[in-house]
């Protein structure tokens, strides 16, 4: 299969890059290296996958001419490509152009192929809102710009499965972690004030939070699932994540055990849209996917710490 990756320098990205070259298949990378974090870490991402013979080429969905890019040789499009996060630096702007302009301009493209590629959408918790525990039929209410961009991208390519366009999906994810996740997430960010006597910014009340921290492989397991159950999946949303939840404060704990330190926690204020719990509903995924995610919270971050430390 020919298969077009968006956002490939990044986390997860790069990962399902990776899988899906391993796989066998034939991957398109394209990503516009955002500043929205060290382009540095990017172009490793990049590196890694250029050794296996996955090449990144910079293309900016909201600019660039994607007609030379997606063709009727493409058999599915994995979209990652995105404005994350809640980080106060970014506007409604950064939002609104890289989430929902970028997808709208991939459709744009699609409508003009009679062959069309299977469309897999990556959408996030985020949309639920603050209380992300609902199943894929129950109304979201975001309550972030990144929840409310992500939602209406989401629906845009679904716009598109319900008028008979496209054939596509959507896979809602749950707190993914692991190598190669972003400096600005918790679990790299921890390692590093860890590891170099840094203090951590500590939002108020967010050591409470509980999350579905999900290992980065597991997120992996079921986006690549959809190519052995496309028809089941046209059409429909999916939630990716792990049933166990775990507080940030657990989360802290187990990277100082694993380092053997004690992290310096300063206080910060609390995040407007920050959400205060999330627990993945994967029964839909384990019926339809056969989705079972394995990878338990200190297996994956002792992953994440070796590589850290392999990396910097």
């Amino acid at each position: 299969m020919k298969v077009l990756v968006t956002g490939a320098a990044g986390f997860i990205g790069s990962h399902t890059s990776e899988r899906l070259h391993d796989l066998g298949h034939e991957v398109i990378a394209i990503d516009n290296y955002s500043s929205y974090y060290d382009v540095a870490l990017k172009r490793l991402n990049a590196k890694t996958l250029a050794d296996k013979g996955v090449v990144v080429q910079k293309v900016d969905l909201r600019e660039d001419d994607l007609s030379g890019i997606i063709s009727e040789e493409i058999d599915y499009i994995f979209h990652f490509a995105a404005q994350p996060g809640i980080a106060t630096s970014s506007t409604f702007e950064d939002y609104f152009s890289n989430n929902i302009l970028g997808t709208q301009r991939i459709l744009d493209c699609l409508e003009d192929l009679d062959k069309k590629p299977f469309f897999v959408f990556i959408a996030t918790s985020s949309i639920y809102g603050l209380y992300a525990t609902l199943t894929e039929d129950e109304a979201p209410l975001p309550a972030s710009w990144y929840g409310v961009t992500k939602l209406a991208a989401e629906q845009l390519v679904l716009a598109y499965t319900r008028r008979g366009l496209i054939r596509g999906t959507s896979f809602r994810l749950y707190s993914v972690y692991g190598p190669r996740e972003r400096p600005d997430k918790l679990y790299t960010r921890l390692i590093d004030c860890g590891l170099n006597n840094k203090p951590f910014p500590l939002y108020e009340g967010s050591e409470k939070h509980l999350r579905s921290f999900t290992y980065i492989q597991d997120i992996v397991d079921g986006i690549v699932s959809v190519m052995e159950h496309e028809e089941v999946c046209d059409g429909e949303i999916f939630n990716l994540g792990t049933e166990e939840e775990n507080t940030t404060a657990t989360g802290i704990a187990t990277i100082e055990e694993i380092l053997g330190v004690k992290i310096k926690l300063e206080s910060k204020p609390a995040r407007p849209g920050d959400q205060s719990r999330t627990k993945a509903n994967i029964d839909k995924a384990r019926r339809i996917l056969n989705y079972n995610p394995q990878t338990g919270l200190r297996e994956g971050l002792e992953a994440q710490v070796a590589w850290f430390k392999e990396s910097f």
